[in-house]
C-alpha cells in the first residue's frame, strides 16, 4: 500500500495494514540485535582477555554500560530531526539500520578496546535514527480516526519484546559458551535480516511520503544548522583537547564527560519550553507539570536500566546458575524484562479498561511505579544480608526483583509516552516528545557514576540506598499529585 488513502482498505496483517508487518519484523530484529548484543556485552568488556574478554574492571564495564545506554536515547533527538528536515523517515530509518548492523560487525571482528569504542558509536547513531522514526512511521499507517490504531501499536510493542525476548537466550548461549565474536555476528545477521524485509516491504507497502521529510530544510536553514553543528563540535575538541592539556583525558573521564551532556540537555530543552513565547500560559502549565513526572522517571530508568550493568554481575558472580537441573547462562536473565512485559501487558490493559474513569490518575501512577521501583531492590538486600556476599544465591532472587521492577515499567513507561504527548506544548510536539527518550538517558547518565560504587562488599549498602531514594521519591509524588494535577488542568 503506498498510499494513505488505501490503507482503510488493508487489513492483510492480523486485520491491520500490511505495512505494519514490514515495520514489525524491522523493529523486531533491531531489538533482537541490541538486547543481543546488551546481554554479552558487559562480560565480554570484563572478562579477562584469556577469556575471549578486553580485561577492563567490572566497575568501569558497568559504567560504559549505562553511557552507552544514555547516548543511545540522546541520539534520538539527532534521529527525529534528521527525518522531520533532512531526510524523510523511511531513509533514516534504514541509514541508522545499516549504521547498526557494522556496529555489531565491529564487534564480531577480534580487534580489541578499538572496535567496541567504534562500534558503540555506530549503534549509539544507528539506534538514535531508526528507534523513534519506526513508532512514528507506525502512527503515519492508520487514516485520521481509524480504530485499529490501538491495536496496531499493540501488535507493534508485542515485536518489539518478542525480539528482546528470544535474543539473550539466542545471542547469550553463543556468545558465553563459545564465542562473544560469533554472539555478536549473531546480532549483526538479525540486523541483516530486519534490513532486507524492510528495504523489500517499504517499497511495496509504505506511503511515499515517508520517503520525504515534513518540514525540509530551507537552503538558509541548512547554513544556520551546519554553523551551530560546527560550532558544537570545536567547542566539544576544545574540552578534550584541555582535558588532554590538564592530563585528565581518561574513560572515567570522558565518561563523566558525556554524562554532563547528557543530564544538561533535557534542562536546556524544559528552559526552552518554559521561557519560549510560543508557549501559552496554559501550556507553560503543562510544562511545569511534566517536569516532576520527568524527575521520576529518570529516578525509574535509572534503576530499571542497572539490569544490563548490576544485575548482571550479580547473575555472574553471586547466582547459583545450575538450577533445577539446568544450567542458566548469566545472559539469559536479560530475557526477563521483555517476559515480564508480555505477562503483564494484557493484565493491565484489562485493569485500566475496568476502571475507566475511575483508574488513578498519571500522577498517581507513577508515585505507585517508583514505589515498586524501589521494593524491587530492596528484595536483592534480602539475599546478600541472609547469606553474605561470598554464598552463591538461588536465581529465584533476580527473578523476583524483575518481576517486581516491570510492575514499575507498566505504571510509568506506556502512561509516560501517552502523558507526553497531552502535555507538549503546540509549537513543540515533537521535541516533546523526545523529552520522554531523554528520561531514559538522564537516568542512565547518573547511573554511570553511580554503578562504579557497586562492588560485593557493599552490596547491601548500594541496593539498600537506590531503594530509598526510589521510595523516597515515589513519597513525594504522591504529595505532588494534587498540585500536578491542578497544573494538568484536566489532563488525565
Amino acid at each position: 500500500m503506498n498510499n494513505k488513502s488505501d490503507v482503510s482498505q488493508d487489513k492483510s496483517f492480523f486485520g491491520q495494514p500490511r505495512g505494519l508487518s514490514t515495520l514489525f519484523f524491522t523493529e523486531m530484529w533491531e531489538r533482537f540485535s541490541y538486547y543481543g548484543m546488551r546481554a554479552i556485552l558487559i562480560y565480554y568488556m570484563y572478562y579477562s582477555v584469556t577469556k575471549g574478554g578486553l580485561g577492563f574492571d567490572q566497575g568501569t564495564a558497568a559504567s560504559i554500560m549505562s553511557i552507552y545506554g544514555s547516548m543511545v536515547y540522546l541520539s534520538s533527538v539527532l534521529g527525529g530531526y534528521l527525518s522531520d528536515r533532512v531526510w524523510g523517515s523511511r531513509r533514516t530509518v534504514f541509514i541508522g539500520g545499516v549504521l547498526i548492523m557494522f556496529g555489531h560487525i565491529a564487534l564480531s571482528l577480534p580487534a580489541g578496546k578499538m572496535a567496541l569504542f567504534v562500534s558503540i558509536l555506530l549503534i549509539v547513531l544507528g539506534t538514535g535514527l531508526l528507534k523513534p522514526n519506526v513508532s512514528e512511521m507506525v502512527g503515519s499507517l492508520y487514516a485520521a480516526g481509524d480504530t485499529r490504531r490501538d491495536s496496531g501499536f499493540t501488535i507493534f510493542v508485542f515485536g518489539i519484546n518478542l525480539g528482546s525476548l528470544v535474543a539473550p537466550l539466542l545471542v547469550g548461549w553463543l556468545g558465553m559458551n563459545y564465542n562473544f565474536h560469533l554472539g555478536f555476528s549473531l546480532a549483526a545477521i538479525g540486523m541483516f535480516l530486519g534490513l532486507i524485509q524492510y528495504w523489500i516491504g517499504g517499497k511495496k507497502y509504505l506511503s511515499k511520503d515517508s520517503l520525504y521529510p515534513t518540514d525540509p530544510l530551507e537552503p538558509g536553514d541548512m547554513k544556520k544548522l551546519s554553523g551551530r553543528v560546527i560550532v558544537g563540535l570545536v567547542a566539544f575538541a576544545l574540552v578534550l583537547v584541555l582535558m588532554y592539556l590538564l592530563h585528565a583525558l581518561n574513560l572515567n573521564n570522558f565518561v563523566v564527560l558525556l554524562s554532563i551532556i547528557a543530564l544538561a540537555t533535557p534542562v536546556v530543552y524544559f528552559v526552552i519550553f518554559l521561557t519560549s513565547k510560543k508557549v501559552t500560559a496554559q501550556e507553560r502549565k503543562h510544562v511545569w507539570a511534566y517536569l516532576g513526572l520527568f524527575i521520576a522517571a529518570a529516578i525509574f530508568w535509572a534503576i530499571e536500566e542497572q539490569g544490563s550493568s548490576v544485575l548482571a554481575l550479580f547473575a555472574a558472580n553471586q547466582t547459583n546458575n545450575n538450577f533445577l537441573g539446568l544450567h542458566i547462562s548469566p545472559s539469559w536473565y536479560q530475557s526477563l524484562n521483555p517476559l515480564f512485559i508480555l505477562i503483564y501487558t494484557p493484565i493491565f490493559a484489562m485493569l485500566w479498561n475496568k476502571w475507566g474513569k475511575k483508574q488513578p490518575s498519571s500522577p498517581a501512577k507513577f508515585a505507585t511505579g517508583m514505589l515498586f521501583a524501589g521494593a524491587s531492590y530492596l528484595i536483592m538486600v534480602i539475599p546478600v544480608v541472609l547469606f553474605g556476599t561470598n554464598s552463591l544465591v538461588s536465581p529465584l532472587w533476580l527473578v523476583g526483583s524483575w518481576a517486581v521492577v516491570e510492575i514499575a515499567e507498566l505504571l510509568i513507561s506506556p502512561i509516560g509516552l501517552s502523558v507526553t504527548t497531552k502535555l507538549a506544548p503546540r509549537a513543540f510536539q515533537s521535541q516533546m516528545m523526545s523529552m520522554w527518550f531523554l528520561a531514559d538517558s538522564a537516568g542512565q547518565a547518573v547511573n554511570a557514576q553511580i554503578v562504579k560504587l557497586y562492588t560485593p562488599e557493599n552490596e547491601v549498602a548500594y541496593f539498600m540506598g537506590v531503594a530509598i531514594v526510589a521510595i523516597v521519591a515515589g513519597l513525594i509524588m504522591f504529595a505532588l499529585v494534587k498540585p500536578i494535577k491542578n497544573l494538568m488542568a484536566g489532563i488525565k
